[in-house]
């Protein structure tokens, strides 16, 4: 290219695309942020730069009002803070608040549950799957990722690469997994993906879904599960075990201890072994 009659582009749409590339957010979230902005400025009937503070509330009221949550919400701000504040330099977010999310605690399996979810699954591959969702803790998007050179087999790990926010990471290499995972690296070359379709590409985070939900069906499991309730989990039963908070974080990659301590909610263990004062009323 020659430099002297280059002219970057004024679109601003390009340019917010350019500058989430250049954060190197993830492609789903750039495609997430994209769809909210052109929805927004679809919803105004503006150009973007005609749109207004109150065009804004109206579009994320409509969007309450069309059912949507609050992380449905809050995403939604986020991109089109990002965009007009960033890009087209609009200074109205201050006087517009974020949605207040309801705390919800995580959907939690028993040892009992996960035990029978993994004997009820045939299938190797599927089996495989499901063991190592609930014992590594990785979430579904790094699982369909994982090419067998990131498997350490001498030091007992498997090594996530480019996960949320771009962060690498370590997590252990289940024992009884060991053997499978050795096979599959005498079949394999080391840039493979471990988990593969039928065509030879990576399996689809959709066909994951599909594994867990049919194992919990035959498993008899009645609670709402999907494969990120296998990482909530590996966290609790990890934690009911006595492993430190701070190593649970860092295994789940999280970057901010408040949001691995929602676990400490979650586990059994303190109900189980703290006596109610109405016990102990009775008691004396």
């Amino acid at each position: 290219m020659n430099s002297r009659h280059y002219r970057p582009s004024t679109d601003p749409m390009f340019l917010f695309i350019q500058e989430m590339k250049l954060r190197n957010l993830s492609r789903k979230t750039i495609e997430c942020y994209r769809r909210y902005v052109d929805d927004c400025i679809r919803f105004a009937s503006k150009s973007a730069r005609g749109i207004t503070g109150p065009d804004i509330r109206a579009y994320l009221s409509w969007l309450v009002e069309n059912g949507k949550s609050g992380s449905t919400l809050n995403t939604a701000y986020s991109a089109l803070q990002y965009y007009f504040e960033r890009i087209l330099h609009r200074k109205f977010f201050a006087s517009i608040p974020r949605s207040k999310e309801p705390k919800k605690l995580p959907s939690v399996l028993s040892l009992g549950e996960v035990a029978r979810l993994v004997s009820t699954t045939l299938n190797p591959k599927h089996r495989c799957i499901i063991q190592l969702l609930y014992g590594t803790g990785m979430r579904v998007g790094e699982l369909v990722r994982l090419r067998m050179n990131q498997i350490d087999f001498d030091r007992n790990c498997i090594h996530i690469q480019r996960s949320k926010g771009a962060k690498d990471r370590v997590v252990m290499l289940p024992q009884s997994l060991r053997e499978t995972l050795l096979n599959q690296l005498r079949l394999k070359q080391p840039t493979d993906f471990l988990f593969t379709n039928g065509r030879g590409g990576r399996l689809s985070e959709t066909s994951i879904q599909k594994i867990v939900r049919e194992g919990t069906i035959r498993a008899g499991i009645t609670k709402p599960i999907t494969p990120h309730t296998l990482r909530h989990s590996f966290a609790t039963h990890l934690l009911e075990s006595g492993t430190d908070i701070r190593y649970i974080q860092e295994l789940l990659g999280h970057a901010r201890i408040e949001t691995t301590q929602i676990y400490t909610h979650v586990t059994a263990k303190a109900a189980r072994t703290i006596v109610s004062p109405l016990d102990a009323s009775m008691a004396g």
